[in-house]
Parts: C-alpha cells; structure tokens; sequence
C-alpha cells in the first residue's frame, strides 16, 4: 500500500545545546516542548515522524528515535540519519529549535515537490533556512560522501544537490526562527 503524502517528518534533535544550556527540543512552550509543537505542525502534511536524537527522552512522544550515526558531526549527520531510517522518497526535515513553525509554512515545501528538485528549502531576506527543508532520499548517499571527507557544512553539501528555494515574505519568518539562546527564548512572546 502506497502512503498518500510519500513524506516522512524528520525532526533533528540531536544538537549539544551548548548555548541553550539545556536540551532544546524538550523546552517548554505554552505548556509543551519544542518538539511537540513541530510535531503538531508536521503531522498533518507527513504519514510518519521520526527524531533524531541521542536523548533518550524524545521516545517519550511515541515515535521512532534513531541516534546519529556519525557522532558529532553536526545536523549534517542528522538529516543522514534521518535519510538513511526514511522509507520515503520525500523527507520532511524540521529543526527541534523551531516551536514557533505551523503547519501552513511547511505546505509551502510539500506543495513544492517534485522529481527534479532533491532540497527544497525555504529563504527569507536572504538567509537559506535548511533545517526546514524538504530532501529526497537520493540526498543521503551525497551527504554521507561529504561526512567520510569530514565536510559538516549543511550549505555546502548543499552545493551538491539540485536544491530549489522558496523565498518566504518577512512576516512568515518569525515563525521559522531558531529559539538557540536564553534571550531568544525571553524574546519569543514579544516577537509575536
């Protein structure tokens, strides 16, 4: 039986933290973690989820975990590994440090698919947003080849790919913007 999306959701929760100084993914926001509003917003557009992630804590959500299997080599390494367990050919990838993004934004990818462009990731006043991006399987043979030469950049791996660009207007970045610091997550109700 074929899936009626063909999108597996990735969500990459498998960074350090180092400047949070506690695990992203699971920090509360309006009374759920991260990961349970990417969850939310990625649910309706994909036939399955999986996470990334070393944290065994991330199980608690009833999805599959995998952890990285190249170790601390950046999210590079995640989408791999999310890649290489995806059973589809279209994969979902979504950031754990994301709490603010909706479904509607991520419609503007999947609506996007098709059979020439292997990423397709989003853009807004010039910045290239790849940790919210949709990647077709065939992406993780080039990034594994890039990883054995111990090349992490996500960006530059990406200069491999057949990579399509959404730009996305101003007022939609807010919900795409990276909660990394103590101040950023202060800041995140006076964004709104």
């Amino acid at each position: 039986m074929k899936s009626k999306n063909n999108i597996t959701g990735i969500i990459l929760a498998g960074g350090k933290s180092s400047r949070m100084g506690t695990e992203k993914g699971l920090i509360l926001y309006k009374n759920k973690p991260f990961v349970e509003h990417i969850i939310e917003a990625m649910n309706p557009l994909v036939d399955n989820i999986i996470i990334i992630s070393n944290n065994k804590a991330y199980k608690s959500f009833g999805f599959r975990c995998y952890e990285d299997l190249i170790k601390n080599t950046g999210p590079l390494a995640g989408i791999y590994t999310g890649l290489r367990y995806s059973k589809t050919e279209n994969n979902l990838i979504v950031s754990c440090d994301v709490p603010l993004i909706n479904t509607v934004i991520l419609q503007k990818l999947t609506d996007q698919k098709n059979d020439t462009s292997e990423v397709i990731q989003l853009q807004c006043q010039g910045e290239n947003m790849p940790l919210i991006a949709l990647y077709k399987k065939c992406c993780e043979m080039i990034f594994l080849k890039e990883l054995v030469k111990n090349q992490r950049k996500v960006q530059k791996a990406l200069k491999k790919c057949n990579v399509k660009t959404i730009i996305i207007d101003e007022t939609l970045k807010k919900v795409a913007t990276n909660i990394n610091t103590q101040k950023d997550l202060e800041l995140l109700d006076f964004n709104l």
